[in-house]
């Protein structure tokens, strides 16, 4: 069986703050985007996982293989699965690929046993995974809360094109909570955002895009400023650092734009691909 593992951009992050188990209380709108892995998953004697990526694990360490092991673990299957994944979504992009792939994981084991899980199960599942997986199971856009395990969905209607920029250099979502100046970060309001984009008032989503890890990001690797500046002059309404990046998103509504600025970003050596919200 095959699944589609879709990326996803956060519209709004706020860093509401840091909880005494260590994790940061949370504030997302976080939306599905046209961008995906594709995994497929048949039963086997024993688990294997194949990859057209050499540098990315085949073990545990892996998040279908994690993905796995966790719902054997609360449903006590015994079957196996000979794993294949695709991947496009590239790592430390602040776009959910792990996560991405993680879900469909779960949505194809749910299928193939006959499980019946339900959204609540699908749920606590994916949080023992992984922060974004409950997310990525739906892709639905959703305002996400919590440690990422609250979702409330709602009807995102958009006409913009997204244009994804990402430098070689990634960033790790554990070094920016880290290293992020906690009392002088930005808190968006992604209350706003959400009564944008459920109302499909473009200037409202541009005015109201914002993201609490963006700095410390931007001091971490040097090319996402120099990408959200390229795409600022260049002519994008709107233009944020995805997650904790290091890929950017800039937002139009040219697609002259779009195919002009992908062409000039892929000649710099940057991934680049042109994308919508699902």
């Amino acid at each position: 069986m095959k699944e589609r593992a879709y990326a996803k951009i956060n519209l709004c992050l706020d860093v509401v703050g840091e909880r005494e188990d260590g994790y940061h209380e949370l504030k997302m709108i976080m939306a599905p985007v046209d961008f995906y892995d594709v995994l497929e998953m048949v039963p086997a004697e024993t688990t294997t996982m194949s990859l057209n990526r050499s540098f990315l694990p085949v073990n545990e360490k892996n998040t279908v293989i994690k993905a796995i092991n966790v719902m054997r673990e609360c449903y006590g299957f015994k079957e196996e699965f000979a794993c294949s994944l695709q991947k496009h979504i590239p790592t430390q992009a602040g776009l959910a690929g792990g996560s991405a792939d993680a879900a469909a994981a779960i949505r194809i084991m749910n299928q193939l046993l006959h499980l019946n899980m339900s959204r609540e199960d699908m749920i606590n599942v994916g949080k023992k995974v992984g922060a974004d997986v409950p997310f990525c199971i739906f892709n639905q856009c959703a305002f996400v809360s919590g440690i990422g395990d609250v979702l409330e969905p709602f009807e995102c209607n958009t006409d913009f094109d997204i244009l994804l920029v990402k430098p070689k250099r990634g960033v790790s979502t554990k070094t920016a909570f880290t290293e992020m100046d906690k009392e002088n970060i930005v808190h968006p309001d992604c209350t706003a955002m959400r009564e944008a984009l459920m109302s499909s008032d473009y200037d409202g989503v541009i005015r109201n895009l914002g993201n609490s890890l963006e700095e410390v990001s931007l001091r971490l690797v040097r090319e996402i400023r120099d990408i959200k500046d390229d795409l600022t002059v260049l002519g994008f309404d709107g233009v944020l650092m995805s997650g904790s990046g290091s890929t950017v998103f800039g937002i139009t509504r040219s697609p002259r734009l779009l195919r002009k600025t992908s062409d000039l970003m892929r000649y710099k050596g940057y991934f680049v691909r042109m994308t919508k919200i699902l």
